[in-house]
């Protein structure tokens, strides 16, 4: 019995010894191709995401054969994308490849259209695929080439689109906020809806808002109810004449509490020339836009110029200036407006916005808005109680308006941001950053 045993023994270790050697990669060969992949990770090319709404941890995870690093200087490829609303309710993605270093000479851009109805996921999954397109040019021309591939879908032959919403877009929302402590309680209610087309040749956008507000306090003895109402539909309808001139206008009709309106209903033809191509404007834009505009006016409460209603013309000239680029973002604008009956009565905005790396490592952000008011024609003679200017339910007398807002960045370690790793969410909720 016992020579029995111990001869099934060894022909099972025989059996397993064979199994190993037959079955298994030898050592020194798995060796040999993690080496080997090390070496062509290495020298794959250094990318630069420059691209806010991307999913960056999905993608780095994607492409996984280049080096994400976290400063531009540090790329051989930066992936500038810009994106602008499209008629649908979606986002036209336009993505430059910008060659650095040994790809100096290389430029490529590419377009991506989501619409209002894709998730998230099939967003990230469609910008991913153009990026693969992108970068393919790129690889080419390095030692990764060589485990790449490609794959043909098949092509259909170009079809005229058929629309049967004729590329018109609805939407409708509704929210509503509800909070409350022992002494105070409020409520919060919105109503907002939409009608959108937009073409080449015709941009049309009409909406209907109404917003209710209501604050109830008790302190002791002293109880507030305090309510804020406001109501908008609104139109504007934009012609597309060339690459540079546009003519459309606006029409409203609006109440509110706030600013003492009872009614309001206003028309304004407009004509707008942007410098740049249209074509051009994820990337640049400078606008001049001309409006001219009549005023009819019905008040809450009688003004401090004696006005219960009136009708006014007005004008208004505006310069916007948008710049996109590897080094960051810039954008600012500056309207003038007065009335025809009291040029007196006018109205200077100043709007600005900087996003600018200065160094590597180092950013900077800066926000900033100024207005010079001389045209606060409704408001009331009576003034604000002290419970209306706490609560801001009355606009107040003011020359000026302004708000700034900058911040400073500085990163420095490792260049490379490869690695994804979510274990315990993206953030330390004791640090609470999440």
């Amino acid at each position: 019995m016992r020579k029995t045993i111990v001869l099934t023994a060894l022909i099972l270790s025989a059996v397993l010894m064979f199994s190993s050697s037959v079955f298994s990669v030898p050592k020194n060969d798995a060796e040999s191709n993690q080496t080997l992949m090390d070496e062509l990770k290495e020298k794959a090319p250094k990318v630069f995401l420059d691209c806010w709404r991307c999913d960056r941890d999905y993608i780095r995870k994607e492409l996984s054969y280049v080096n994400f690093v976290r400063d531009r200087t540090d790329a051989d490829i930066h992936i500038l994308v810009t994106d602008e609303n499209t008629g649908s309710g979606g986002n036209k993605y336009t993505l430059a490849f910008i060659g650095k270093k040994q790809f100096e000479d290389m430029e490529e851009t590419l377009e991506y259209s989501s619409n209002e109805t894709e998730t998230r996921d099939e967003i990230r999954e469609g910008m991913l695929e153009v990026m693969k397109k992108g970068l393919f040019p790129f690889l080419m021309k390095t030692p990764i080439a060589d485990l790449l591939s490609v794959q043909c879908k098949w092509e259909l032959k170009p079809t005229a689109v058929e629309d049967k919403w004729n590329f018109w877009v609805f939407n409708i929302r509704v929210d509503g906020e509800f909070g409350g402590e022992t002494s105070q309680k409020s409520t919060e209610l919105g109503l907002n809806l939409s009608a959108n087309r937009v073409t080449p040749e015709w941009k049309i956008q009409m909406g209907l808002s109404a917003d209710y507000e209501e604050d109830n306090y008790d302190y002791d003895d002293y109880s507030l109810t305090s309510v804020s109402k406001e109501k908008n539909l609104r139109g504007l309808v934009v012609k597309s004449i060339s690459e540079h001139w546009s003519v459309g206008g606006w029409i409203e009709a609006a109440s509110s509490t706030y600013s003492n309106i009872n009614a309001h209903y206003m028309i304004a033809p407009a004509v707008e020339y942007n410098i740049f191509p249209y074509s051009q404007s994820t990337r640049r834009q400078l606008r001049c836009l001309y409006r001219i505009g009549l005023n009819s006016m019905n008040y809450i409460e009688e003004t401090i110029f004696n006005k219960t209603k009136e009708n006014l013309y007005n004008e208004s000239l505006t310069l916007t200036l948008e710049i996109r680029e590897p080094w960051g973002s810039a954008s600012t604008s500056l309207e003038g407006s007065h009335y025809f009956h009291d040029l007196s009565k006018n109205r200077l905005e100043l709007r600005g916005f900087l996003s600018f790396r200065l160094f590597k490592g180092f950013s900077i952000d800066l926000h900033g808005r100024f207005d010079r008011v001389r045209d606060q024609l409704s408001l009331p003679i009576g003034g604000a109680s002290v419970d209306e200017v706490l609560l801001r339910r009355k606009e107040l007398a003011t020359d000026y308006d302004y708000s700034i807002d900058i911040g400073f960045s500085y990163t420095f370690g490792s260049v490379y941001s490869n690695v994804v790793n979510p274990r315990f969410g993206g953030r330390s909720r004791y640090g609470r950053w999440r």
